[in-house]
């Protein structure tokens, strides 16, 4: 009995230091989320597992990060799923958040919508982008499609800047829809001042990961980047239902 005892002690002794020791050398995700701000200058949203075993999946205003468990290593770019397809697994992780994240700027979006609605997809858009302007010269076909689609802005040039400037004067004019095809057409829009919220919208885009416009979001979150011809475009909805 003695010697058992003494046993358990030895061992207590011993594994009681290791398991304080890996406890900290494993920072909280607290910790990380403040190494990430200070050191990148990132707002952590949310923070989780990832599909890879050893990353948390850190869902950032700039998108996407992994990093590992002890907070020392990061990884930025995609993840994919070879045994389902090549599924792009940092696309998945991004789908319902967007889909959440676009909500408080519904209002400040301007809306092209369908007549008899079927679907319905938010388009980061700048007016001096020349798929831009293709997709909004077929507008009504989209709509007759029963797609209505909603801009939000996304001035290529950043904020500040007098591309952004442009987008706002179109969100602040008294007719913003028609203001907006007229600058896509070329025509000059006189200069006005709002609420619109120009910057929270390209902060949007970024932290959802546009880099260029257009950028198509779809009903279930999912993000399609660059220019989609109506019929091509309601296919791919039609194919996600």
């Amino acid at each position: 009995m003695k010697l058992t005892r003494a046993l358990s002690l030895v061992v207590a002794l011993v594994v009681a230091p290791l398991a304080s020791a890996a406890t900290a050398t494993i920072p909280d995700t607290a910790a990380i989320k403040q190494k990430l701000s200070e050191m990148l200058d990132v707002e952590v949203i949310s923070m989780q597992d990832s599909p890879i075993e050893g990353l948390y999946q850190a869902m950032t205003n700039r998108g996407v990060l992994y990093i590992s468990r002890d907070g020392t290593k990061l990884f930025h770019g995609n993840l994919y799923d070879l045994d389902k397809g090549m599924k792009n697994l940092t696309e998945a992780a991004l789908a319902g958040p967007r889909l959440e994240m676009m909500k408080p700027l519904e209002d400040h979006m301007l809306v092209y919508k369908a007549k008899d609605e079927k679907h319905v997809v938010t388009v980061f858009t700048d007016v001096s982008c020349g798929y831009c302007r293709k997709l909004h010269s077929q507008m009504a076909d989209y709509n007759k499609m029963g797609i209505t689609v909603r801009y939000l802005a996304f001035p290529r040039a950043g904020v500040p800047s007098a591309n952004a400037d442009e987008m706002q004067a179109i969100w602040c004019a008294k007719d913003p829809l028609k203001a907006m095809t007229e600058a896509k057409a070329g025509k000059k829009v006189s200069a006005a001042t709002c609420d619109a919220k120009i910057a929270e919208q390209y902060e949007l885009g970024t932290s959802f990961g546009v880099n260029g416009t257009p950028a198509i979001v779809l009903e279930d979150g999912s993000m399609i980047p660059g220019y989609q011809p109506p019929a091509d475009l309601l296919r791919t909805l039609e194919a996600r239902k």
